[in-house]
């Protein structure tokens, strides 16, 4: 999942950006108006989720929400701003945000906020299934026949990649941009040890769900 924050505050960014990457997602940065107007316009079906100052030098989050929903209806935007008046919050959502959170505020609560933005996107899917595998977005949580699986940040966010996309193959380059947010060539060889990380994790004496697709990349189906 990939999020692109426009803040003029290091310290805010720069936590944000901390945490989400903890989190499991990819992050952009964007420290002025016409940066973050130039990234949201250039890659805004791209972002999964937009987090958008509403005071910035150059542009304001207003111009670019706007200018964001011209191109694009459906990416969740979400204002983080110090304005805390009712009349702001509702100019901001008319604006077309779809939320609406006052500095200063609590990471978890950002954190719930995106989450639920991102599963309505879905179509409210929050749970994903394949076999006795079950990965529970609200909860964090990935279990085999009952019993939780302990996953690194990255094979976390790369079992979600494939169960979003369950029956699809993921191009190496998309599973690249997606997870590590790398958007040139490269070797992609790292994919190959979080996927060998994933198969000793979930896989059983009936094989592998994760198929190779070779000089492609990766599909998770039911036939093990």
């Amino acid at each position: 999942m990939r999020i692109l924050i426009v803040e003029d505050e290091p310290a805010i960014s720069g936590f944000l950006k901390e945490g989400l990457e903890e989190e499991g997602f990819a992050v952009d940065l964007a420290d002025n108006g016409r940066r973050g107007l130039e990234l949201a316009l250039d890659c805004v079906n791209e972002y999964d989720i937009i987090l958008l100052d509403w005071m910035l030098p150059g542009v304001s989050g207003i111009e670019i929400c706007r200018n964001v929903r011209n191109v694009n209806p459906q990416v969740p935007i979400i204002f983080l701003t110090a304005k805390n008046t009712v009349d702001d919050t509702v100019f901001g959502l008319e604006t077309g945000a779809n939320d609406y959170l006052k500095k200063p505020f609590a990471f978890e609560e950002l954190l719930a906020r995106i989450r639920v933005l991102m599963r309505k996107n879905d179509g409210e899917q929050s749970v994903f299934k394949i076999a006795d595998i079950q990965m529970n977005i609200d909860a964090h949580e990935v279990t085999k026949a009952g019993k939780q699986i302990a996953l690194t940040q990255k094979e976390y966010a790369l079992l979600e990649l494939l169960l979003r996309n369950k029956g699809k193959v993921c191009r190496r380059s998309r599973i690249m941009e997606k997870i590590w947010d790398i958007h040139f060539d490269k070797d992609t060889a790292v994919i190959d040890v979080f996927i060998n990380g994933l198969r000793k994790k979930l896989d059983d004496k009936n094989g592998s769900f994760i198929h190779t697709v070779r000089g492609v990349g990766y599909i998770i189906n039911e036939d093990a």
